[in-house]
């Protein structure tokens, strides 16, 4: 896509690795976008605020610390509540194959582990993005069951 997306990178909670954070703030920055990389041990509303202040289209969480099943669905319920139900949620870190269903029921659209090229978030960001242009649901709070593979 040529649009320029506002997209925040955020490392919810106690987690204090962030290197692939900022591996994939840089490789969506490299790819054109704007992007805002929060710092270490936010909470979800400070998360939130961000998101808010910024105007962003996507939110990006990284979770390492094994609190993704508590943390990003009190993200994305806090998102819905300040009526950012378009914002586009996706995750990155070590979650486990058997919790990924949980959140994406909750309104995750991504969810990338390690090893993931930026190729791969790339074409998630442009796709969830045509998706948006297309008027289909897409967003945290939008009523969609859709999500990357």
């Amino acid at each position: 896509m040529d649009e320029r997306l506002r997209i925040i990178i955020a490392k919810p909670g106690l987690d204090g690795h962030d290197r692939g954070a900022k591996v994939v703030a840089r490789a969506l920055r490299d790819a054109g976008h704007e992007v805002i990389y929060t710092g270490l041990r936010r909470t979800p509303e400070e998360i939130v605020r961000t998101v808010i202040d910024e105007d962003a289209d996507f939110l990006g969480l990284s979770s390492l610390s094994g609190a993704h099943n508590f943390l990003i669905p009190k993200i994305v319920e806090l998102l819905k509540h300040s009526d950012c139900n378009d914002v586009i949620v996706f995750a990155g870190g070590i979650i486990p194959e058997h919790d990924r269903n949980n959140l994406y029921s909750k309104g995750v659209r991504a969810i990338f582990g390690p090893g993931t090229s930026s190729t791969q978030m790339s074409e998630f960001i442009d796709s969830a993005a045509k998706r948006r242009l297309e008027s289909l649901p897409v967003g945290c709070g939008e009523d969609s069951d859709w999500h990357w593979d």
